[in-house]
């Protein structure tokens, strides 16, 4: 009442004492009123905040992470863990190999994705009896990691963990054309050694640019009696196929639960949420699909894709990788092959119910829809998959045929060589060829790889056209030598997305993959570019970010670039914006090479030569930046030779000085490569 006392005191307006006494009365009410509700919203809030930090509060102990492949081994009963790091599938198929191996010889195994396990848990290994990692690790781009092994190596990178009771073996997946070949295989297998590790059979290095195949089955046939001996096992049997997915046909489904296309979440093409990656692709309007060259006998052109609202953002230099669709032809001649109406919806669900793999491919949905977006019909089988389906042939002698060439004897891997892979037989040509070979339409879907996402230097610069993604790109067709015309999946698809066709959008199911192919940081810098043909493509996002940093008054350096083309009349592709880039003074020199309007050809190597003392004093007194896009098997290494040869005569250096000088180059990012093969 203290507080009514102290208003009584105040000297009252105007006005009845009536009145007064009772405003006091209200005044006293209302405030010890709000005092009592702000005094228990305080305490209730406080104590609402505290509840989580309670240290009496009891929990029940967290049952073994998902992320743990060691409780997972124990729970099924594995020994075999092999891990893969993979970019286009590949990789994944090996580890997926030699893991249904194991069972041969009394042992089990699963393959594992290692951005979904704790991968310190290596050093627990040793808790299960004969046990062993393997490893098929592919190389990307120019040394690095694949995606999903990033995680992993940043660990071995920065791991102290005594690997002293693990047993490993690796099996790298590179090609001899990259600088950095297997870089990724041969990281793993030395820091494994480092952390203690015990190698049980020797590094494996596998070459795509060569025979991946046989190089993988050569080293598997010397693994596996190496890890009979260690652990003195035997083999069990002859090699047998082992069913890994059981079909599931639906009579009666909701169409809504039913994929379509989708890489990830169901209906997620119709209900698009960012972020946008590889398994929640964005749905991008083609605005634009024109021919850039002029003539010859190929399809070269320039795609422009919406990214509007898309929140995705990229940098000169980056990748865009889009998922096509095979042909609908082909998908047709496999169904009526195979006898079977293509729109049956079905399930394949993984026998192993442990597996974090449920499905080899989104399900349930058609076998038309699984062999349009989701598996690969147009390259050549791997030997597994002939020796599976082998067992389908009806003729002795076309089993026979399927047998050997699924062999790891010399005969067989030359015939595999020649009948497979040199022929470019796909699997309709292999159904083609062997009348008799007639298998379960769900057991080649089994089979079959998945068809992989294709990746495309981003031809735009993200300053000039931030939302919009530009893709310069080559049709691919050819004649085997069974006289059939092959295409490439992705060309091709790309080529039919007319804009506004029919009054409907044409879509591309894209991302964006980060590159380590940069501008300098300080735009001052004088950059030399090589990209002959479609290698030109990240050069005319380099370019138009250069010109908008000069439209906004920033110092540029010296742009100068190497282009080269068949012929100029021809295939000279953004001829017209590289001469306007010319007359503005962006592009300070511009070399072009045309191979074939001449009796000798000229290549962009060969200007570089014509030009070595103007690319020297841009590269030792200007401290320029290299960059070379294109063809990895020739172009880059003879473009990278007569750096080799400039840098000697004009620095005075040995051949070796010369080479060590261009390979520092490359470790401080000033020489960068984005090549293919």
């Amino acid at each position: 009442m203290g507080d009514a006392g102290m208003d009584a005191t105040i000297a009252p307006p105007e006005g009845s004492v009536q009145q007064d006494s009772f405003f006091s009365m209200t005044d006293v009410f209302l405030i010890s009123l709000i005092t009592g509700l702000f005094t228990y919203w305080f305490f209730f809030r406080k104590k609402k905040e505290e509840i989580p930090e309670l240290p009496k509060i009891q929990t029940a102990p967290p049952s073994p992470r998902d992320s743990s492949f060691i409780e997972k081994m124990k729970k099924t009963g594995r020994n075999i863990v092999v891990f893969y790091g993979s970019q286009t599938g590949t990789a994944e198929e090996f580890a997926n190999r030699l893991s249904k191996d194991a069972h041969r010889y009394g042992l089990r195994g699963m393959a594992a994705d290692p951005e979904e396990y704790d991968l310190s848990d290596l050093s627990r290994l040793s808790e299960i009896d004969k046990s062993l990692a393997v490893f098929c690790m592919a190389t990307y781009g120019e040394g690095d990691p694949t995606d999903n092994a990033q995680d992993f190596y940043d660990w071995l990178q920065e791991a102290d963990t005594d690997l002293s009771g693990l047993r490993f073996a690796v099996f790298g997946l590179g090609n001899k054309t990259y600088e950095h070949f297997n870089a990724m295989g041969k990281y793993v297998d030395k820091r494994l050694e480092e952390l203690g590790a015990q190698r049980i059979f020797e590094l494996g290095l596998g070459d795509d640019d060569g025979n991946l195949e046989e190089d993988f089955i050569t080293w598997r046939e010397q693994f596996w009696p190496a890890v009979c001996e260690h652990f003195g096992v035997e083999a069990t049997g002859e090699e047998s196929s082992i069913r890994q997915y059981e079909l599931v046909v639906h009579t009666d489904v909701n169409m809504n639960k039913v994929y379509t296309g989708e890489m990830g979440r169901l209906k997620s093409y119709e209900n698009q949420k960012p972020p946008f990656d590889a398994k929640n692709p964005f749905l991008a309007v083609v605005t634009e699909n024109r021919k850039l060259n002029e003539g010859g006998e190929r399809h070269l052109m320039h795609l422009e894709l919406d990214i509007s609202n898309s929140k995705i953002r990229y940098e000169s230099g980056d990748h865009v990788a889009v998922y096509p669709a095979n042909d609908s032809s082909l998908v047709n001649q496999i169904g009526e092959i195979l006898g079977m109406d293509l729109n049956t919806i079905m399930s394949l669900n993984n026998l192993d119910e442990e597996s974090n793999k449920k499905h080899p491919f989104p399900c349930p949905t058609s076998y038309r829809t699984a062999l349009t977006y989701y598996l690969d019909i147009t390259n050549p089988p791997r030997t597994n998959v002939l020796y599976e389906l082998a067992q389908y042939a009806t003729d002795s002698s076309e089993q026979e045929r399927l047998r050997k060439m699924a062999s790891s004897s010399a005969e067989g891997k030359a015939l595999y060589l020649s009948w497979v892979v040199e022929a470019r037989r796909n699997i309709l040509a292999i159904l083609q060829d062997m009348p008799s070979l007639r298998p379960p339409i769900d057991h080649l879907c089994e089979l079959l790889p998945r068809l992989q996402a294709r990746y495309y230097s981003i031809a735009s610069s993200s300053k000039v056209h931030p939302n919009a993604i530009h893709i310069c790109a080559v049709t691919v067709e050819y004649e085997t030598k069974t006289g059939r015309l092959n295409k490439g999946v992705a060309t091709n698809w790309l080529k039919s997305k007319v804009p506004n066709e029919n009054g409907s959008n044409s879509l591309v199911p894209m991302y964006v993959r980060k590159s380590q192919f940069r501008l300098p940081f300080k735009p001052s810098t004088p950059v030399i570019m090589i990209g002959p043909g479609t290698g030109i493509a990240p050069f005319i996002g380099f370019i138009q970010e250069r010109a908008w940093l000069k439209q906004q008054g920033k110092e540029v350096g010296e742009t100068v670039l190497y282009y080269g083309c068949r012929h100029e009349r021809e295939d000279y592709l953004y001829r017209q914006e590289l001469a306007r880039f010319q007359q503005e003074g962006v592009l300070t020199q511009l070399n072009v090479a045309f191979s074939r309007d001449q009796a000798e050809k000229v290549y962009v190597q060969h200007l570089l030569k014509k030009n070595k003392e103007n690319v020297w004093k841009l590269l030792h007194d200007g401290n320029a930046h290299i960059y070379v896009c294109g063809d990895a098997r020739n172009m880059a290494r003879d473009v990278q030779n007569t750096f080799y040869e400039i840098v000697a005569e004009y620095g005075n250096m040995s051949q070796s000085q010369a080479t060590d000088y261009v390979k520092k180059l490359m470790t401080k990012g000033r020489y960068s490569l984005d090549v293919w093969s």
